[in-house]
């Protein structure tokens, strides 16, 4: 198959999407076709005689998507993406492909942490409404040192370990948790590997850098919450589900959690990325977390950079080429990944 006739479907699209894929694409020759819809059972007709669907986390990946796929005859999902959660692999395996972006910028998401604990640090959110307003007070305002404070990074890979070493130069003490720790990148950055135990116990700031499993899922709920250092600040920057919203808001009404800074939530699926700003809020969870002045909310944009984009585009349709040139697919991803013998790691594809 020739790359100009090779046509690529994506849902979710949005205009800088279409922007960094038309502009990256010169080096391809694909034809792109790009759909504001969500993927769902209902939309997945506009794949139809398409040879790719290139999907967004917020799209649906399920077992009747992925069959209805299958029998418009496409073999590959590209997502545009790090996280896999929304798909079925089970589903999948045997019949479609499906290949995602594992890295795009590890500094674009770091970055909109740091951005995101210096923001709530020193209420600069709280700031800037209450200068627009003519009260140039600064009661209430009041923050903290970074210089000398307890970090904790849940995850340390590579946004993880970009994390780690700004909060370095802030001189700021940091504890990490891995289930597989390094303990050379530690020993070369200056940080310590300790259980989580720990590390909830002893952390002024605590960030989630980690992919969402079974293991990880609701990772910060009640229990752990109880073991935190009164007044901790908790930033979210990567899945929804590794916290439990309600008992973050327990936590918040308690004050046992100080401030949280979220760049996901549990139920984003229907929310981030769209304008509701003429209508109410049904989710009364996200609208109870938008009522605390100690919270700060981004949506999911810290992935949200050129560089980032420009990223995203080249590795989604370099994974489109590697499969029509029946290359080796690296970014692959299967049902039987998490065994320890997976084929594709030995044959260059999961089937």
């Amino acid at each position: 198959m020739s790359k100009q006739s090779v046509k690529v479907a994506f849902f979710d699209a949005k205009p800088y999407d279409e922007e960094s894929f038309v502009q990256v694409n010169r080096d391809y020759g694909y034809h792109l076709k790009f759909f504001k819809n969500h993927l769902t059972p209902d939309t997945v007709i506009l794949a139809q005689k398409s040879d790719v669907v290139c999907a967004f986390v917020n799209d649906t990946l399920n077992k009747a998507v992925i069959d209805q796929l299958d029998s418009f005859g496409i073999h590959l999902i590209a997502l545009r993406c790090a996280g896999y959660n929304n798909v079925d692999l089970r589903a999948a395996y045997g019949k479609i492909h499906v290949v995602r972006v594992p890295a795009y910028s590890p500094y674009a998401v770091a970055e909109h942490t740091v951005a995101l604990i210096m923001s709530l640090n020193r209420k600069i959110h709280r700031a800037f409404y209450r200068i627009r307003d003519g009260n140039f007070t600064i009661a209430g305002l009041k923050g903290f040192d970074m210089y000398g404070k307890t970090a904790g990074i849940i995850g340390t890979g590579k946004i993880g370990r970009v994390l780690i070493q700004i909060l370095r130069g802030f001189g700021m003490r940091i504890l990490a948790y891995d289930p597989h720790p390094d303990a050379q990148f530690a020993a070369a950055v200056g940080c310590e590997y300790v259980d989580l135990v720990t590390l909830f116990r002893l952390s002024d700031i605590i960030s989630l850098n980690c992919p969402l499993t079974k293991e990880t899922y609701h990772l910060i709920n009640r229990e752990t919450i109880k073991m935190m250092k009164p007044g901790v600040m908790l930033i979210n920057t990567g899945r929804g589900h590794l916290v439990d919203t309600r008992a973050l808001i327990e936590g918040l009404k308690s004050g046992q959690i100080g401030s949280a800074g979220l760049d996901v939530y549990e139920e984003e699926s229907e929310i981030f990325f769209e304008d509701f700003s003429n209508q109410v809020i049904s989710d009364d969870v996200l609208a109870r977390l938008l009522t605390f002045n100690n919270v700060l909310i981004t949506s999911h944009q810290g992935f949200f950079t050129t560089e980032a984009l420009h990223n995203i585009a080249q590795t989604t349709l370099q994974n489109i080429a590697d499969f029509f040139e029946e290359k080796p697919l690296a970014n692959e991803i299967c049902y039987h990944c998490d065994a320890p013998r997976c084929r594709h790691k030995e044959q260059g594809r999961c089937f």
